[in-house]
Parts: structure tokens; sequence; C-alpha cells
């Protein structure tokens, strides 16, 4: 058998662990680790008992569960399927591939457009206004900006507090912030389903982090019941920032995106402080 085993199979092997590697780490941020534990085990207990020991009778029983549990698994992961999806699709090899075609993706938000909303965000926090706002990295997040309404205006700090005001009927939902613009208002998001989360945080933190555990987006989270500025990215909430901080997060996160536009690279937003 090793015999046979050549370069073909060793680039097999590599591949396949890369890919359990990825999958692990994506249901390890959703939760859902034992189930997949579990999954894993029983595959190997098929590998054994059908390859290896060739039992007919116990193989053809796992067989059995073995035909339905492709189904069974897409039910069971299919946020996880829809994630890996998105992150495969918004790698730097695909965006090359757009760019070679003439598709530019424009700016998330621009430089002149970060004081505009750090200031609407620092206004907000004054007033105790909550509101949700979600910045568009290299995921698109047009699945997201479809629950809402569609606006597609310029970024400004009396738009974007008037919207968030407590008697406006798109308060309750997300903004979401794409090319530059506020493309859509009263966002629908998905909601993080962790446990270990403080008793605090309400369900704009829960959507905050649910949108940045699913996509790369950075999601801004204003306190109603504090007035506190938080941050999400990367699966990673950070309460309590301030104007300040915030503004070096997201100039951060713009030299990020240029850089990656000049040098075809992507490196994930690290945040330096909270």
């Amino acid at each position: 058998m090793l015999d046979n085993f050549g370069i073909r199979d060793i680039i097999d092997v590599i591949l396949v662990a890369v890919l359990m590697y990825q999958l692990f780490n994506l249901v390890k941020r959703s939760g859902t680790t034992t189930l997949f534990n579990g999954i894993l085990a029983f595959i190997i207990l098929w590998i054994f008992v059908s390859q290896i020991f060739q039992m007919r009778l116990l193989g053809s029983i796992l067989d059995m569960f073995g035909n339905v549990g492709l189904f069974v698994i897409i039910i069971l992961f299919q946020d996880e399927i829809r994630r890996f999806l998105m992150n495969l699709g918004s790698n730097r090899t695909f965006n090359t591939i757009a760019k070679f075609f003439g598709v530019k993706k424009q700016a998330s938000i621009k430089e002149d457009s970060i004081t505009a909303l750090v200031l609407a965000c620092m206004n907000m926090a004054k007033t105790k206004t909550g509101a949700l706002i979600v910045i568009e990295q290299e995921i698109g997040l047009g699945m997201y900006e479809s629950t809402g309404e569609i606006i597609n205006s310029t970024i400004s700090t009396r738009l974007i507090e008037n919207i968030f005001f407590k008697n406006s009927p798109l308060h309750d939902g997300a903004m979401i912030i794409s090319k530059g613009k506020i493309e859509a208002a009263g966002c629908i998001l998905p909601v993080s389903q962790k446990t270990d989360l403080p008793k605090s945080m309400g369900v704009r933190h829960r959507a905050a982090l649910g949108i940045a555990t699913e996509t790369d987006a950075i999601a801004i989270v204003i306190s109603e019941e504090r007035g506190k500025i938080s941050y999400a990215v990367q699966d990673k909430i950070y309460q309590n920032v301030t104007p300040e901080t915030l503004q070096n997060i997201l100039n951060a996160a713009l030299r990020a995106n240029k850089n990656r536009a000049a040098n075809q690279t992507t490196s994930p937003t690290q945040p330096k402080d909270s």
C-alpha cells in the first residue's frame, strides 16, 4: 500500500488536513465543537469498520447512516457552511481574478467619512441613543442589506443620528456602510448564540458579535442603557472604548484595505486596544 504512496497522495492528505482544520475553527467559533467531534469520531469508526477490518454487517449498518449523513450535516451546519463559502469567496485569489476582469471593489468607508461616523457615535453615546452600525470589509453584506431599507446616501453625522433617533422607524435595526456610503438601515443581523457573554450585553451587542463572527465586518454598538461605545471584529467584542480608540480602529481598517488593494494581500483587522 505504501509502495504506491506518492506526491499526489501527500498533497491529498495535506489538503484534507487543512480543510478539517478550517472546519474545526468555524465550528469552534459557533460553539458546536462537541457535535463536530462526534461526527468526526463516527467517520473514523466508519473507516476502521468498513475499510480496515472489513466488517460486513456492522459496515453495512454504518453505510446506511452514512448515506443520509451528508444531508444531516448540511442541516446541522448550514450556518457554518455558509460562513465557509463566504470566506472562500472573499479570498484574495478570487479578488485577484475579479480585478483581472476589471471588477474593482470600492472602499467600504472613506477617510473623511470616519470623522463624521465617530462624531455621530460620540453624540449618540452622550444622549444614550442606541445604535448598531456595520462597516463592510472584504465579505459582501448584500444579503443583510436586503432585510432593511435601502438608503444609498452619503455618510453624515446628522443623518446617522436621525436614523437612530428613538422615534425613527429604522432605529431598532442595523445600519450597513458599504462602498463609502450608508447603503441600508433597519437591517436584521444574525444574533450570536454564545453562552459566555455578560448579561449586560443586549440584543444589539449580540447582533454585532453575530455579524462579526459570520463576516469580517466591523460592527459598532452604542449602548442605550449605559451610553458606552463598543465594537466587534473577528468574533470578539470590545466594550467601553473611547471615540479616539474607535477612530484609530477605523483608520487602521482603511489603511489595511488600501494595502490589500495595492499589494493583493489579505491581513485581518487586528484591534490594538480596547
